[in-house]
């Protein structure tokens, strides 16, 4: 192991590994400008949602009025006669 070590030692340093510096420190300074842009769009993106659901809310016309269920009524949609019924 250790002849192989001293002769790896003598061996000339290859051209690629005296280009990963810049490869690394590039695609840090990529990650960094990418985080530094997210919470703009997550905030773009929260008030476009919000405006949507705003306007949506306001078109409607009558708020929805849900009808009284009752599971003793005879015309009852949790009855056993309607929830065995095929239609």
């Amino acid at each position: 192991m250790d002849d192989l070590l001293l002769h790896l030692r003598h061996q000339p340093m290859p051209e690629v590994l005296g280009k990963l510096d810049d490869a690394v420190l590039s695609a840090f300074a990529a990650q960094q400008r990418e985080q530094a842009t997210a919470p703009r769009l997550i905030a773009v993106a929260t008030l476009f949602a919000l405006g949507t659901g705003f306007v949506a809310g306001s078109v409607t016309s009558a708020p929805a009025v849900a009808a009284p269920l009752s599971p003793f009524a005879s015309n009852s949609v949790l009855a056993p006669s309607t929830l065995l019924d095929p239609r």
